[in-house]
């Protein structure tokens, strides 16, 4: 089982930081094929395979990922994906 763990430093008021957390949330949804539902700050997704959780902490953004043996071997890609929409989402508008 592979593990993702990214934190993303912001500035956002919180309601923008949940708008935020939300288009990381729709992008990895529809690219992997994830439900996911919010549990107070914390969004959570889940699929066959995949579970994890991104965590609105005061001025930070914490993702974990945790993948199963086969989304395990495309763990690089996919955190470089995640990483990359989080630093772009997580700035203010």
């Amino acid at each position: 089982m592979s593990e993702i763990s990214i934190v993303q430093e912001h500035n956002l008021p919180p309601e923008q930081a949940r708008a935020a957390a939300q288009q990381v949330a729709h992008k990895i949804a529809a690219e992997y094929g994830l439900a996911c539902k919010w549990d107070g700050d914390v969004l959570r997704f889940e699929r066959s395979g995949v579970e994890g959780a991104l965590s609105l902490e005061g001025q930070r953004a914490a993702l974990r990922i945790r993948l199963g043996m086969f989304m395990g071997m495309f763990a690089p890609a996919i955190e470089a994906k995640v990483t990359e929409k989080m630093r772009k989402v997580f700035v203010p508008a």
